[in-house]
């Protein structure tokens, strides 16, 4: 499971790395044909717009792998190895009903929007916010691997397992 993640964290990281480029060009292009040409690329504005949602939402799920989101474990500290695996066991299992949360809400408005086109490229808006559905499916995905790992370790390697995943005990 966590080569398939790994490789699955690459892939993402060489798509954001495209969309970051299309992103730049993009905005850079019409900027420069703007004030040089006194025209500009009509789409510019609504693919940047896109792109870099879908960079937010990609780039969340490498968050979550590695454990880069903002948290505090405060009250994590203060247990010894069994409290810890239980707070972190439970701190997961909320993630995992907000990412319903966000896949539920994600799939309503990707329905109610696959038949709306974009106003200027004509795509599906259902693309747009389809983004979110990505984001839950992956973030729950990683998520149940923690637990999973949580479950399985020894008490005495709840620390090691802090340590891998950043956070501190």
């Amino acid at each position: 499971m966590d080569k398939f993640l790994d490789i699955y964290m690459k892939a993402l990281e060489v798509l954001i790395t495209a969309m970051l480029v299309a992103m730049v060009v993009l905005v850079f292009g019409n900027v420069a044909m703007r004030y040089g040409l006194n025209s500009g690329i009509t789409v510019s504005e609504e693919l940047s717009r896109w792109l870099f949602v879908w960079v937010t939402f990609l780039g969340s799920i490498i968050a979550m792998r590695e454990n880069s989101h903002l948290g505090s474990n405060f009250i994590v500290r203060m247990f010894g190895p069994g409290g810890r695996r239980a707070f972190l066991i439970l701190g997961r299992i909320a993630m995992i009903y907000i990412c319903w949360l966000v896949f539920e809400g994600s799939r309503e408005q990707t329905v109610i929007n696959l038949s709306v086109s974009a106003p200027i490229t004509g795509m599906s808006m259902g693309a747009f916010y389809s983004s979110g559905m990505v984001f839950s499916v992956s973030g729950a995905l990683i998520l149940l691997g923690d637990i999973y790992r949580l479950a399985r370790c020894a008490p005495d390697e709840i620390d090691r397992f802090l340590d891998e995943t950043g956070e501190q005990a």
